[in-house]
């Protein structure tokens, strides 16, 4: 199998993962980093994806704490239901006895030659014409210094005070910056930037906390960009929902992806 973003590791039980945090896989400030939520989503489908032997449909995560490196997390995969061509799966990733996330998923592929999407790529910059976008934290260590963004609407970094956009939509061109290839685990790291269209939305320096993340997998074809369609449908009460719709390259839309998240308006970078 293709290397992941993340160092997961096997255990000799074949259901029981582990995963060494270092800062690379993790975001926030100097002192207060812990693991970006796409991380753990994306680790869960990888461990799910290598225990079941089969590809992931969907997966959602709740995410319920924090993981702070070097800590290690471990990953206990569950298969309550397995059947010709699906599984139902779970996986519960914790620090010791700390649970940090729950992920639900259904895996599996049936013979079909049905094949068609009804959602159009928008029209977008190619990510050469886009100017590249640093994180508002800034992009020199952890996470982010790992992934690189291009903006092709609306805004990103620290350049988004005072400039809302009226219909809340965000196109961000995303790769990694090593190399690594597109696949389930990558796309559900992507899928964890739906809070960064909450401050372009709002016009301020704002995201939040992610309270779940959701991923469904249409159809994966190897491209180097993706283009995350990122839209905030609401903001009340403390909390924002937004969506994303992420395509390849050539316009294939590979997945879907959904989060309801915590707002957090941020004054400084060495804010959480």
């Amino acid at each position: 199998m293709d290397k992941l973003f993340f160092d997961l590791r096997p255990t000799h039980n074949p259901h029981r993962w582990y995963m060494p945090l270092t800062d690379d896989v993790c975001v926030g400030p100097p002192g207060k980093m812990f693991m970006f939520g796409g991380v753990g989503l994306g680790s869960a489908v990888a461990a799910m994806e290598r225990t079941c032997q089969r590809p992931v449909v969907w997966a959602t995560a709740q995410y319920l704490s924090y993981a702070n490196p070097p800590s290690v997390v471990d990953l206990d995969v569950w298969t309550p239901v397995s059947g010709k061509y699906n599984t139902q799966a779970r996986v519960v990733g914790h620090v010791d006895d700390r649970e940090i996330f729950t992920v639900n998923a259904a895996l599996g592929e049936r013979p079909s030659d049905l094949s068609h999407q009804w959602v159009e790529m928008p029209d977008a910059p190619k990510p050469r014409d886009c100017e590249p976008a640093e994180h508002w934290r800034g992009s020199g260590r952890g996470l982010h210094s790992r992934i690189e963004v291009r903006v092709a609407k609306g805004r990103y970094g620290m350049d988004r005070n005072g400039q809302a956009e009226p219909d809340g939509r965000l196109l961000l061109w995303i790769r990694p910056r090593e190399g690594f290839v597109v696949d389930a685990p990558m796309l559900a790291i992507m899928a964890d930037f739906v809070p960064s269209g909450v401050g372009n939305a709002l016009g301020k320096n704002a995201g939040g906390n992610s309270l779940d993340n959701t991923i469904r997998i249409r159809r994966i074809v190897p491209t180097e960009w993706v283009l995350c369609d990122i839209r905030i449908h609401g903001v009340h009460g403390g909390f924002a929902h937004g969506d994303m719709h992420l395509f390849a390259e050539d316009g294939e839309l590979m997945a879907m992806a959904s989060q309801s998240l915590i707002v957090r308006v941020r004054e400084s970078a060495d804010e959480r």
